[in-house]
């Protein structure tokens, strides 16, 4: 049976929070933070988990291991207020480590519900081995990004391009632009106001599945 996780606090705590994003303001709501974020999330993503595990048994991961922090890494950027606005999750093999990995990526906030999926900022040689197996695949890659259901929860997959790549991938660049980009990702969003519905999970498994053919393309180079 369905059942909803969240209640509209879920999205105002965010709300309060970016307009008082600092440590004691946190500090004082800790305990709203625990009941109307944290807890109910870690519930979600549990169910989700459980979800995708009946249909993907290499997705053993806890939510503790897909879950990202609410605290800011700050050491590096010109931003230094230290709470993040959103909650996120990597709902994939070795999750928020397994960003190679492509599953699905969850994240939440007062502006948008997100279900991401693909393979996002990947190392030269993860790069490299994508554009291979398009490039050796063109066939299929057109097959499944043209799927009636991708397309219709998706659209398109996105991804910043090189202007210029390896030699032996142009041939292929010019059949299929996609071989250009240096990730190759894609995400649609859920309405906001289905933040308290009892389906949440539902549509977030609808999205999910709508990606397979895609998600099962670029299993097959990681």
């Amino acid at each position: 049976m369905s059942q909803a996780f969240f209640t509209d606090d879920f999205f105002q705590f965010f709300k309060d929070l970016a307009a008082n994003n600092n440590r004691d303001w946190f500090q004082a709501n800790k305990q709203r933070y625990e009941q109307s974020v944290k807890i109910p999330f870690e519930g979600f993503v549990a169910e989700i988990i459980k979800r995708v595990r009946a249909e993907n048994l290499k997705v053993e991961v806890e939510p503790k291991q897909a879950i990202f922090r609410i605290y800011r890494d700050i050491r590096f950027s010109k931003d230094k207020t230290p709470y993040k606005t959103y909650v996120s999750a990597i709902i994939a093999k070795d999750g928020r480590k397994g960003r190679h990995n492509p599953g699905m990526y969850l994240e939440l906030n007062p502006e948008q519900i997100r279900v991401y999926g693909g393979i996002y900022m990947p190392e030269k040689d993860v790069l490299y081995a994508v554009r291979e197996y398009i490039a050796n695949n063109l066939k299929k890659f057109e097959e499944v990004i043209n799927d009636k259901g991708f397309k219709k929860f998706y659209r398109e997959i996105l991804g910043e391009k090189n202007k210029v790549i390896p030699k032996e991938f142009k041939e292929a660049g010019e059949k299929q632009p996609i071989v250009y980009n240096k990730a190759f990702y894609y995400f649609t969003e859920i309405p906001l106001k289905d933040i308290t519905n009892p389906k949440l999970a539902d549509k977030v498994m609808d999205a999910y599945r709508a990606a397979k053919p895609v998600r099962e393309f670029l299993h097959k180079v990681v």
